[in-house]
This record gives C-alpha cells, structure tokens and sequence, in this order.
C-alpha cells in the first residue's frame, strides 16, 4: 500500500485488505519497534518540574498530577510495561477499518454465537479509547443465564486512536453520531440496534436516539449528558435539583479548566503533548486520578498497564490533538437537542458515586422522556467499563432485556 505523506506512517501499523469492500480494510494493531525505542528514549531522558512546595503527598492532587506519583507511573512504563501484550490483547479481537471520504473508522467486532444476539455499539469518550472495553466485551458476548448475548461493535470515535489519520476532517457531535449510525445501520447491516456510552459516548449516544429513533433500540448511559446553563433549571425545580445546581456551578468553577483550553486552542496544547509523553501522561492520568472512585490513588481501581495502554495509543497514532475537536465543538455549536425537544429512545442509566456530574431523575426526565432503567450503584465512577466493569454488564442487560 502507498503511504500517503498526510497520513499517520503506515510503517507503524499493519493492515489488510479486505474483499468485501475497497472501503473496508481488516487490520490488527503493530506498532514498528523504531516507535517503541524513541517512546523509550524519550521517557528516558524526561525533563521534569519542580512543584509547589505544600504539595504534598497528604494533598497532592490539588494543583494537578504530583511529582511522586507520575514518577511511579514513568517508572513502571519505562521498567515494567509490555506494549506487546496490549497488542495482542487488542488483536485478540477481530478488528476493521471503514476508510470514508472525510474520516477513517476503527472498530472491534466481536460476534457472539447466537444467531439471536443483540447488537450493541459501545463507544468510549475523552481521555479514554477501545482499550476501556476489554475486560467488557467477553462479558457481553456470552449469555448470562437467560439473559442476552450481544454482537458487540466497539468504536473508536472519530479522530481518536486508529480512526484517525493526519489531516483529517474534525467531527463535531451529530457528524460523529450520523458516522456511526451509517457503521451500524448501512455497513455492517443491523437494522436496529442498542447503544452505550459514557462520557462522549454519552453524548454521541444520546445524538444518534435523537437523530436515529427508527434504528436505535435502546440507549444506556453511565454520565447523562445534560445542557448546563439556565435553560435545564426552568421552573419548577425541585429540592434535587436546587443541589445539583450547586454542584454544576463548582464543577464549572473549579474542575473545567482542560475543556476551556482544548475548547478554545486545542492546536497549541497538541505541540506539547504530541511531542511529550510525560505531559500527555500528566495530562491523562489526572484525568483517571480525578474522575474515578480511587481516593487519589487510581492504580487502585485502574491497573497500571490499563493505564498506559490507553496512553500509549493515543502517543503512536498521533491523535491527542484531533481528540481535542469535540470540545472545541460544543463550545461552538447549539445544544445537540433543540429547546423543547427530548428523547423517545427507551433509556438505561446507571449512575456511579463519583462521576463527575450526577443530576436527579426529574431534571433527566425532561430530555430522557423514556427512561426504563434508572440505577444507582454502590461504588466506581467516571470510568465504568474499567472500575466497575460487572455492574456495568449487568446493567446494560437489565436495560436491554426489557426491550
């Protein structure tokens, strides 16, 4: 295959080709070792900060990712860290590429063995990729006693991981939602089929019910993606909602800072954490320190290698900056669902103690005007398929057998 000057190096990956369709390509993830070495090299010679005194390991998240822990996450990466076997942890799966006029598409499609299995799209979110749903996707191919199995499409969004190339278009929302949709429904066949997300994922699922209701079977969510100004907080309210209210002006006070820069100047941060994978470690990690129920220490709930599979493959396909285009997005365009408007989809939710945002069924009910399954679990947060990853599958069932 020629490799195009404007592409990701096809030199880092392998990729076959496909008789079913010039369009679509089977393919399997090897990164070249020459990558591997000059990751190596460059975690090895590391110039790192110093950091505010008083921050120490009591409170060492206040100001962002300490010093002392990222040091433990450098070390194992450099030491301990096999990315070959999250190679063929991935590669264990059967994997396509959808190359469109405008974007590349990868996903994992794993079939189960009934004919009668589900079809279900699972899509990932910022900062996170395929690699949330390893652990998940065995768990829903095989029946649970008499409940389903499911045909599982794991995506990787538009501009993340290997469904990007350099040079491509930048999605918003309802083009990645209508991208997907035209995976599920036009390319692989299924008629009708069931969604889940969290974070953009939750977002893009919610896109496609409201934008694809004759083909979307059902939608579960793990974060419910609610506008956040004053229209949501339209008499009535309730005592729930006056509480989430509060918790909404904190979160946009105090924990927004990386979505005001990578929604106003994502090319100015893609020079750093493209060209350093200490920052993009520092970058990701406070991410899965702050948003997961760990109490600081997110090798806790995460493991490790978890961790720096997910680092790692946005460092060897290049894609943090395009990653940045959904908020760049959103700060740029309406609400995704019009005011007035809502969704008819029948809708699970599962909510977690310590995700981010977690707003009361009756201010839900006005977007969700279908929700079938509304749960609240005991522990895990923002990064359910990784922390909680049973409670999840067994969520998703409950919701989709019904229907």
């Amino acid at each position: 295959m020629e490799e195009d000057k404007n592409s990701i190096p096809r030199s880092h990956f392998a990729w076959t080709a496909s008789t079913k369709s010039p369009k679509l390509e089977r393919c399997f993830l090897e990164v070249k070792a020459s990558a591997i070495d000059d990751l190596m090299h460059r975690l090895s010679i590391a110039r790192w900060p110093d950091e505010a005194p008083d921050q120490t390991e009591a409170g060492h998240w206040r100001y962002g990712t300490p010093v002392f822990w990222l040091r433990k996450l450098h070390e194992h990466w450099l030491h301990v860290f096999d990315w070959r076997e999250q190679e063929r942890a991935l590669n264990a799966l059967e994997q396509w590429r959808l190359k469109l006029d405008s974007h590349d598409l990868h996903f994992v499609h794993a079939r189960a063995e009934s004919h009668q299995a589900k079809p279900l799209l699972l899509l990932h979110g910022w900062p996170g990729s395929v690699f949330e749903f390893l652990e998940l996707i065995p768990k829903l191919r095989q029946a649970s006693g008499s409940q389903s199995s499911f045909h599982v499409v794991a995506a990787s969004l538009p501009g993340f991981g290997l469904s990007f190339r350099k040079g491509q278009a930048r999605l918003g929302l309802e083009a990645m939602a209508d991208s997907l949709h035209h995976l599920m429904h036009d390319v692989l066949g299924y008629t009708k089929y069931f969604v889940q997300g969290g974070d953009w994922g939750s977002f893009i699922a919610s896109a496609m019910a409201y934008r694809h209701p004759q083909a979307v079977s059902g939608i579960h969510l793990n974060l419910l993606p609610l506008r956040r100004d004053a229209l949501l907080f339209q008499e009535p309210i309730d005592e729930d909602a006056r509480q989430y209210a509060q918790a909404l002006d904190a979160f946009l006070r105090e924990d927004t800072g990386y979505q005001a820069i990578q929604g106003t100047r994502p090319q100015t941060l893609a020079y750093a954490l493209n060209d350093s994978p200490l920052g993009l470690a520092a970058w990701i990690a406070e991410k899965f320190a702050a948003w997961s129920d760990c109490n600081g220490n997110p090798e806790s709930v995460i493991p490790m290698d978890r961790m720096l599979a997910n680092i790692s493959f946005y460092w060897f396909t290049e894609s943090i900056g395009a990653s940045f285009w959904p908020y760049y997005a959103r700060l740029h365009s309406p609400w995704f669902i019009p005011k007035g408007e809502g969704i008819t989809v029948a809708t699970g939710y599962c909510q977690f103690p310590r995700e981010i945002l977690k707003p009361p069924r009756s201010l839900a009910a006005r977007t969700y005007q279908n929700i079938v399954r509304w749960h609240e679990a005991d522990r895990g947060g923002h990064f359910a398929a990784l922390e909680q990853t049973d409670v999840l599958a067994q969520e998703i069932r409950f919701t989709f057998d019904a229907l």
